[in-house]
């Protein structure tokens, strides 16, 4: 097809390679002068395919729009286009699978994702504007420059410095931003170890811990910079209202300070301080959100077209206000401020903790009394704003650079500016003054006060204008994951705002105005994002830690220890806050994550705690070893056929009865077990049939709510399959140990002639392999959970077997079905045997096992040739004639063997192989499963269940008569587990 063709074509109809005439692909030899690529040409509109061209590793400047292939690769003259030399390699080329509109410039997504939500869009030419993309010092450093830089710094900055003295101030800003600091270093870790989308924090943890974790703490968060916004918001009124009293439309509150302060120091007399009214702080407070609303509805580009207006003014009120200092004390100054003195600084040196009443305000008969723990929650709002520019890392040109970059940069400055103004308030004024003047920032100011009033104000409104536009967007990611439906109405599509989730910020921003108290709503925030920031430094530390393949941060200067430390400095401030509001905070964020894990969806993207389950079940592999395991530590791991003789609906992927039996060899459900299927046929035909079916068994698995894993083997034969499992299946001592299947009752009824050889062929496997089985006898009248047992579940105890069958009927009794069956346990013994000291044996025995159960013993003949059966009772005549029956059709089957083996002049074989007939052994064996049929059916017909070991198949007999030995076994008896343990102690003695 021409170029020309291509171009013209619409996009509905594009030109698909044509098909070669067979129907499949096509390939030729590859010459040494072919060249395996694909060429790309960028050409005008009407231009000729024979323009010049150029290979993938040198596509010319221009957006390619074209897609030209090698002459040598097309077929014929026709100009269809052939198949690419890349099919060779197995797989469609990179073209092939996007496909023509790519060469477009059109934006296709990635053909395969983890999440449709998460593609990452692969274009070829000019990439799809998606909306203003921001730089590191606009995107990053100024919104966290303006949440960091709030009202705390203007108005509590001086007081904290009075009440906690100048060291005590130090130690608390340093270790606030050094938790703040952490907390950077380990969000730019996570920010640079891939594609980061819109959410922030959220996407963060969300990712790294799972989405239960990751909607509980960024819920939180976002409920965080809601409330930040009130405090900004309150803290820019409360400044005006200062600056500007006549403003108010009710009563200032007047608090008169007493003439001592809370150490007994004696003051010059009685002050009188003058505080906004509450009432009126709610009306401004709530005209004020309103109006930054409708700034933040403009968008992001508005936002960070005003946001310079809003930090010029903040910077030159921090500018005024180290000029004041230097220069003070002006000729109008209180007496208070000393101007940088030595001795004041000397004199504030110490702590003075003292009590205040609401309006902070110095008072002994005050209501709140300050320590250093009550200043932490005072103080760390002034260093959060940290994650202001990740919350919005979907409006980034480059997330791995920017957030890292710009998040530190931000938090160095801001903490630097902080110990370096402690310094100078402490040797600026007295502690009287300090304490009384809450804004003694515009008092010291140069060169009025006023132009600190309005740096406050604009940069209280500009941190209040980036929580309002950070906290929707993170609220509008959380939605969009779609894991919570009750967030559905908060969704956005991409690059559109988020509207919804601004209203719903806004009202939670009003309602906290309302509250009008701003040294009550600033523990509320810390709480909040002292929880996201801790999340931060866990997902960071476990990544870390773990060391998955995935785990490669472009930013290399981080440690696990590192994000330990954060972490843990993280809980240490929240409790040393407040307890409660630690309690209460983690309790909402618990109610989230248990809400998010009943109501929600399951996110399709890896997690570190998955990732650590995997580590942990990895290390746990490898201190177990491949060494024998202690009775102490054994653990039945069964491997269940799930389908092993057929005659079960396509539909129907295991046995029902099969998983309620699996849970019995579980104690409280607890365990491994594997569930196997086995496919007749070729792999590479019924490759796509074995993963439908394993994925139908792994969904009726959990639907009958056992803890284990679906396997289906595709192999030739059944018997070859089970070999293949019996060798490989498992990793170290997490190999299979039981074998548990369904006894084969209709394999004479329907005639079934394969299934002899292959069940003694499972047999022999499993005592080669040194694997228990348990075979489960009337399997469709195994009992379910809700069907209660009554009776004794009755073991014969003929060979040593480790103790499987008695642990096998203590975890029956831990089942409710069974929890009211007792235990007896029938030893079988020769006739000179000493019985009652046997029983006196296995009774001690049994109690130093800690296993209750009546103990009986029974006495049986030895089997002599020639010996007549006699007849004794109903359970003797009905075991009499299932042996009479049984000898009548091993003679016919042998007679028939004889006689073809005559006919054909050859060994008598079977399936192959050379058998030996001891019909005098043949004899033996019938009779023994007929006398043990006998003693069944004598004392245990009314038994819940029957526990018997099996006869192990003799050398070189027919399979055949090795079925008939079993059929003996168990005729009558509605319910068995014929169990053969593999010589390995399970149980102990010893605790």
């Amino acid at each position: 097809m021409e170029n020309g063709e291509i171009e013209g074509a619409p996009d509905d109809a594009l030109p698909v390679p044509a098909a070669p005439p067979n129907g499949g692909r096509r390939y030729r030899p590859v010459g040494s002068s072919d060249r395996a690529v694909v060429q790309m040409t960028s050409m005008e509109p009407g231009s000729s395919s024979s323009s010049s061209t150029t290979a993938v590793g040198g596509i010319t400047p221009q957006p390619p729009r074209n897609l030209t292939v090698d002459p040598s690769m097309q077929e014929g003259s026709t100009g269809s286009q052939g198949d690419s030399k890349l099919e060779l390699f197995g797989f469609d080329s990179l073209v092939n699978i996007l496909g023509l509109k790519s060469m477009t410039g059109e934006q296709i997504q990635a053909p395969s994702s983890p999440r449709d939500g998460e593609d990452i869009a692969i274009t070829i030419g000019r990439p799809k504007e998606t909306g203003p993309k921001f730089g590191t010092l606009m995107g990053v450093f100024v919104p966290c420059l303006q949440n960091i830089l709030g009202i705390i710094y203007y108005i509590r900055f001086t007081w904290i410095v009075g009440m906690a003295g100048a060291w005590q101030s130090l130690v608390l800003v340093s270790f606030c931003g050094a938790c703040t600091f952490l907390t950077g270093i380990s969000l730019s870790a996570i920010a640079t170890n891939g594609a980061m989308k819109g959410g922030g924090p959220y996407y963060l943890i969300g990712r790294a811990l799972g989405p239960e974790v990751g909607v509980s703490i960024g819920l939180c968060f976002f409920l965080g910079n809601a409330v930040a916004g009130s405090m900004y918001v309150l803290g820019a009124v409360e400044t005006f209202l200062d600056a500007v009293p006549s403003a108010g439309f009710f009563k200032e509150s007047v608090t008169v300070v007493n003439s001592t302060l809370g150490n007994g120091t004696a003051t010059s007399g009685a002050a009188t301080i003058s505080t906004p009214s509450l009432h009126d702080l709610q009306v401004y407070g709530v005209i004020v959100t309103i109006l930054l609303c409708f700034i933040v509805f403009g968008g992001v580009k508005i936002i960070n077209k005003v946001a310079p207006a809003f930090l010029i003014p903040v910077l030159f009120s921090l500018l005024c206000i180290f000029l004041g200092v230097f220069i003070a004390p002006r000729h109008n100054a209180p007496k208070g401020i000393t101007g940088l003195s030595i001795t004041t600084f000397k004199d504030n040196w110490a702590s003075e903790y003292q009590r205040t009443n609401n309006a902070g305000v110095p008072d002994p008969n005050g209501s709140i009394y300050w320590d250093f723990n009550a200043l932490v929650g005072l103080f760390f709002p002034a260093v959060t704003g940290i994650m202001a520019g990740s919350n919005r890392s979907a409006s980034l040109k480059d997330t791995q650079r920017s957030i890292p970059i710009g998040t530190l940069a931000a938090t160095l400055t801001t903490t630097a500016m902080y110990l370096f103004s402690v310094l100078l308030f402490a040797a600026l004024a007295t502690r009287e003054e300090l304490l009384t003047d809450r804004l003694l920032t515009a008092t010291v100011a140069w060169p009025a006060p006023a132009v600190i009033y309005i740096g406050i104000i604009l940069s209280t409104l500009g941190a209040a204008l980036q929580s309002l536009t950070g906290a929707p967007r993170l609220l509008a990611a959380i939605a969009n994951d779609d894991i919570l439906p009750v967030l559905n109405y908060f969704k956005v599509s991409e690059g559109a705002e988020p509207h919804s989730a601004t209203l719903f910020t806004a009202f939670i921003c009003i309602c906290c105005v309302v509250i009008g108290n701003l040294d009550l709503i600033t523990p509320t925030i810390t709480m909040f994002f002292l929880l996201c920031y801790a999340g931060v430094n866990l997902s960071c530390f476990l990544l870390d830690l773990l060391d998955a393949p995935s785990w490669r941060p472009r930013w290399k200067f981080h440690h696990w220890s590192l994000s330990l430390v954060g972490a843990l400095l993280c809980v240490v401030i929240m409790f040393l806050i407040s307890w409660s509001f630690t309690v209460v905070s983690i309790a909402l964020a618990s109610l989230i994550y248990y809400y998010v894990s009943l109501k929600g969806k399951a996110g399709d993207w890896g997690d570190g705690f998955k990732s650590a389950y995997f580590q942990l079940a990895l290390r746990s592999l490898r201190s177990l070893g491949a060494n024998q395991v202690h009775p102490k530590n054994w653990y039945p791991i069964p491997l269940i056929f799930c389908r092993p003789w057929g005659k079960l609906p396509e539909n129907v992927p295991c046995h029902p009865k099969l998983a309620d039996f699996a849970n019995c060899m579980k104690k409280k459900g607890r365990g491994m077990s594997i569930f196997v299927s086995i496919i007749d046929g070729d792999y590479h035909e019924l490759a796509e049939d074995a993963k439908t079916a394993c994925h139908q068994l792994d969904t009726y698995i959990e639907y009958k709510r056992c803890e284990g894993v679906a396997e289906i083997i595709v192999a030739p034969s059944m018997s070859e399959g089970f070999r293949s499992i019996v060798q490989t299946m498992g990793l170290g001592n997490l190999k299979p140990n039981i074998i548990v299947m369904r006894y084969p009752e209709i394999w004479r009824r329907e005639n079934l002639t394969q299934i002899p050889s292959t069940f003694v062929s499972i047999i022999n496997d499993c005592i080669i392999a040194n694997k228990a089985v348990v075979i489960v006898k009337g399997l469709d009248e195994w009992p379910n959970e809700y069907q209660r047992q009554y009776g004794t579940i009755d073991l014969y105890w003929i060979v040593r077997d480790g103790g499987l069958m008695l642990l096998l009927s203590q975890l029956l009794l831990t089942k409710e079905s069974f929890e009211s069956c007792k235990i007896q346990v029938f030893c079988i013994a020769e006739e000179d045997t000493d019985a009652e000291e046997l029983k006196a044996d296995v009774k001690k025995f049994l109690y130093d096992l800690r296993m209750h159960a009546e103990v009986i013993v029974v006495t049986m003949k030895s089997w002599e040739p020639h010996m007549e059966t006699s007849s004794s009772g109903a359970q003797q005549d009905d075991s009499q004639e299932a042996y009479r029956s049984a000898q009548r059709r091993i003679s016919t089957y042998l007679s028939e063997m004889k006689e073809t083996t005559q006919r054909e002049g050859r060994p008598l074989t079977e399936d192959g192989k050379q058998v030996v007939v001891n019909e005098q052994k043949i004899e033996k064996f019938l009779y023994t499963m007929f006398k043990l049929n006998s003693t069944i059916l004598r004392y245990s017909r009314m038994a819940a269940v029957v526990l018997e070991p099996p006869p192990p198949p003799p050398l070189n007999h027919p399979a055949y008569f090795y079925m008939e030995y079993m059929d003996l076994l168990v005729e009558n008896v509605p319910r068995m587990l014929i169990v053969r343990g593999y010589r390995r102690d399970v149980v102990t003695f010893f605790t």
